[in-house]
Parts: C-alpha cells; structure tokens; sequence
C-alpha cells in the first residue's frame, strides 16, 4: 500500500511536467557537461561602466570569512567552496559573488579581487557547485557589473567570464524553467553586451530569444510573476529593472528595440507588488517568500523611478483584485487584509509552492497580525516540510492533509485549485467569497468555502466544508509581538506592540497553542496560534479592532 502510495504521489508530480522539462532532465543526466574547451585569448571588455543601486547586504566580511543566510564561514582553502557541513543553498551564495555589487562595495575592492582570482584558481571548469546553471548566471552577472567599476584590466578574469558563459549556454534550465532559465538569459545578455567579438553576439542572441518567450510567460497580464511568491515576484522585477538598466547603459541596440516591452511589463509588476505588500513596506508570505533575499519593495520602487518608469502613488481602493494571479487586498484606513485564492503556481513549475490555498496575512496600521510561516530553510528536511503544509498557514486542514500536497524540498504532486465566487465593495464594506478543490481527493470529497468580510473595525471569516470528514482545524498564525490572552472559551484579547487592543470571538471553542514565525533564512522566532476544531458546519472567527 505504501508503495503504491508512493507512486500514485510521483505520477501526480511529474504528470503536469512540460516534455522538455523531462527531455532536458534526462539528457542532462545522460550527457553532464563534463569538459570545455578553455579560452586561449582573453575577450575585450565593453567600456560601459555599471551603476546600478546597491541594496543588499555584504557578505564578505573581511580576509576569508563570509556570511550567507545569517550563518558565518571561512574560506580558508580550495576546498572550501564545496565544503559539505554547509547547506546546498548556502554554498549557492557562496558562488553568486553578490558582495560585489552590495552595499558599499567600493570599500571591498580588495578582498573581493582576492576572492575572485581565489575562485578562478580554485574552481577547475565544470566542477562543483559553482559550475552549475544558476549559481553561474548569478555570479556572471555580478562579475560584470563589478569588473569595469572596480577600473580592472585583469585577462585571467575576463576568459574566466567567458569560459563560464560557455558553460552556461552548454546546459540551459530548460528541465526546471521559471526564475532559473530566466536567470540564465540575464547572464547571457549581461554576458553578450559586456564582451566583444563573435561568441559574446551569440551569447546576447541567445539570451534575448529566451526572454522574448519568458517574460510574456513569467509575468503574467496584472503583473505578478507566475510562480505566485511576492518573494520571487521581487527577485524577477529586479531582474527586469536590471535589463531596463542596462539597455539604457550598454547603448545596445538589440536592447533598444526590446526596451518598450520591457518597461510596459515592469510597470505592471511594480503594480501588482504595491498590491501585495503590507503596510510596513515588507513583502506578504505566501509561499516561498520571506525577508533578506530580495530587495524590499521600497528599493524596487526607488530603482524603477530612477529608470523613469511610471509609478501610481494615488492610495489603493477598498479592494484591488489581481485576477489572473489569484490575490485580492482589502485596504481599510485601519488594516489591511490580503487574500490567497490562486493557484499554487504553475501546474508545470510548483517547486515554491505552499499548501497555503485561502490563507490570509492581516495587518492592523503598521503591524502584522496573521501571518502565514515564512521560510527560513530549504532542503530536504521535515523542517522544510513543514512550513509548506497547511497547518503552518491561516486556512483549513482537513484529516490532517495538506490541501495541496506538497513534499520533499519542492515538490507537489495533487494540487488545490482555488475560485473566487463572488467580490463586493461598497459602503466602506467589503465581501469576499472563494473556494478550493484540494481535499476532494480524499473519501469524502471535501470542498473548502471561505467567506471573508471586512468594515473598518473588524474581519469576518466564515470557513465552510462540504462533503464528510472526520475532523478538521483552523489555523491562525499570530505575529511574535502579539501578547494574547483567554478571556472564554470563546474569546480571546490580542495586545499589539503598540498596545492597540484587538478582540477574536468565534462560535466554538479557541485554544491558544506555541508556534513559530520565520522571517529569514535561518530565522525561528517562537509565536502563537489560535485553533478551533470543526464542531459545527461552519466556522465563524471575528477579529475586531477595539
């Protein structure tokens, strides 16, 4: 039965998968790039010089220490960069050489060089975790970015950049697409329009027909990115805003002519990351989002004004839906609501998925309120796991299954499928309806209807289940500077950082149980959650501001 479990779980994962996601796996598998031809001469270098923004923090530290995801090392020797004590993930920054355009990286100058020439000589061609795909594309892009303004003239450097592009174009992402084969286009017009001859226009070429099929795809008509992250949503829109800049930099003309393009879809992904941000200028965590990795909105937004790109500074209404996406936000002059009822991302391309369907964030003035898990690791580890399911986020979870199920590090095979029913504003009132499929793969067929309703006091939701079940819980994640207290069973009082009062009522019994918030990586902060247990055909919880 297990077995059969198992493979009834791995054919609803690899069926929605495109074939050339399959066809790429394979061949990959197959033929690895295992050699390439090394660069004799060194390219020539463009003279444009970068000058883009510098926002994220440094992780060169100084000599050989380095720190990514909040967790310190050294590189004390070759093998170092590979060293296994370290997550994939960390060693994945360790590569991308981020610290070359982070905050005040002219002060750095000279242990990055160290570091780089340290890279060159230690990493032999298409050999660990620094040759595959997308730590490439990532350093590549860094690397030019960094190499004229830090007024080098370094040939060892610039065939290295070429020998990297090579292998980049030599194993594309076409089997996992999404951000990463986007990334990969980055680095070959980065790469295309930085040197000069007849293998950097191939580069250049390469990586604009890429784009030319992706950013229609990945950025979807309201403007949100299409895995449905606002995390990602950020680090595609920097991309984005990346290539506006240096269309404008390089002169290029292939550039020139894409450039319309580009911005009327940027403009649209600022938009829809205006839409889904909270009050407090930081991203909402649906999905794989959480604070550190990308740029916030407000360094986005100040990027996108420095490119001359159209900003809409007019106050949100009442209630903006992003129907294509799947997210509407409720904007009361007291709070702020927002509301998943999308997909989990693309059918083909779930891999940031959470099992997150109908979830909420709630925010009241500045301060979060409900807040859905965060991220602080990926992996392969049960604590990975659990913050994708359903009982880390504020929805339903129905016999103790995932609406969506989610498993391994970033895999899903049945997923949810969520509709909004019915939408209404008027009267300083506003009324949502939507509903999901995810647990109508079990026996007895269960549908979720969540009922969202909101004044500038107070938010209503009505959580319904139609068909049978044998138990099921709702699940609110409460912010950690939120102090709770019992005062019935069926009541309870929040106090916010500020001291605003807040009273949740509900027509059965709330118990208050330990939980954990993850704003970054490498980030666990112990919080509460209430949950009240199925014992009426609905579920009706009140959260009123006093």
């Amino acid at each position: 039965m297990l077995l059969l479990t198992r493979f009834q779980r791995l054919y609803h994962t690899v069926k929605p998968l495109r074939f050339e996601q399959i066809f790429y796996r394979m061949l990959y598998k197959l033929k690895p790039l295992r050699n390439i031809s090394l660069i004799i001469n060194a390219p020539s270098p463009a003279s444009w010089v970068w000058n883009g923004p510098e926002v994220l923090q440094p992780s060169f530290l100084g000599g050989n220490d380095v720190c990514f995801l909040n967790l310190p090392g050294k590189i004390n020797s070759a093998q170092d960069w590979n060293n296994t004590k370290f997550e994939k993930l960390w060693l994945y920054n360790l590569h991308y050489f981020d610290d070359l355009n982070a905050q005040n990286s002219k002060k750095r100058v000279t242990t990055q060089l160290r570091l780089v020439q340290r890279w060159v000589s230690e990493n032999p061609a298409v050999s660990g975790n620094g040759w595959e795909p997308y730590p490439l594309s990532l350093r590549l892009v860094n690397w030019v970015k960094w190499y004229n303004r830090a007024q080098l003239n370094n040939p060892d450097i610039l065939s290295s950049i070429e020998l990297q592009a090579s292998a980049l174009s030599k194993q594309l992402e076409y089997h996992i697409l999404g951000n990463h084969l986007f990334a990969n286009a980055k680095a070959l017009v980065f790469v295309g329009c930085f040197l000069q001859g007849d293998s950097a226009d191939k580069y250049l070429n390469l990586g604009l027909r890429i784009l030319e099929r992706e950013i229609p795809e990945q950025f979807l008509p309201d403007g949100g990115h299409f895995e449905l992250t606002p995390m990602y949503h950020c680090i595609l829109l920097w991309d984005l805003l990346d290539l506006i800049n240096l269309a404008s930099i390089s002169k290029h003309r292939k550039l020139a002519n894409v450039l319309p393009k580009w911005r009327v879809v940027a403009e649209k992904a600022l938009h829809w990351l205006k839409v889904m941000q909270h009050p407090d200028g930081e991203v909402s965590f649906f999905n794989d989002s959480t604070m550190g990795i990308a740029a916030t909105p407000a360094q986005l937004f100040s990027y996108a004004t420095s490119l001359s790109l159209h900003l809409v500074n007019l106050p949100l209404p009442e209630l903006v839906m992003l129907p294509v996406s799947g997210y509407s936000r409720i904007s009361m002059p007291e709070h702020t609501l927002l509301f998943d009822h999308a997909a989990v991302g693309p059918d083909y391309l779930p891999g940031h998925a959470h099992a997150d369907t109908l979830s909420i964030e709630w925010s009241v003035g500045l301060e979060r309120v409900l807040v859905n898990s965060g991220t602080s690791i990926y992996g392969l580890s049960k604590e990975r796991l659990r913050q994708r399911q359903t009982a880390a986020h504020n929805t339903v979870e129905v016999d103790n299954t995932d609406s969506s199920e989610v498993w391994s590090g970033f895999r899903v095979a049945r997923r949810a499928y969520a509709k909004l029913l019915d939408a209404d504003a008027k009267n300083g009132k506003v009324a949502l309806t939507a509903s999901h499929d995810g647990y109508k793969r079990l026996k007895g067929k269960v549908t979720h209807l969540r009922e969202v309703d909101a004044n500038n006091k107070s938010i209503s939701i009505t959580d319904k289940l139609q068909g049978e079940y044998n138990n099921a819980i709702v699940h609110w994640h409460l912010h950690p500077k939120v102090k709770v207290k019992k005062l019935s069973d069926y009541e309870l009082s929040l106090t916010l950082d500020s001291g605003t009062l807040l009273i949740v009522r509900c027509n059965i019994p709330l118990q208050v149980i330990p939980s954990s918030w993850h704003p970054g990586f490498g980030e666990t902060i112990s919080s509460n959650k209430i949950v009240a247990n199925f014992l009426a055909d609905e579920v009706i919880t009140t959260f009123c501001i006093t």
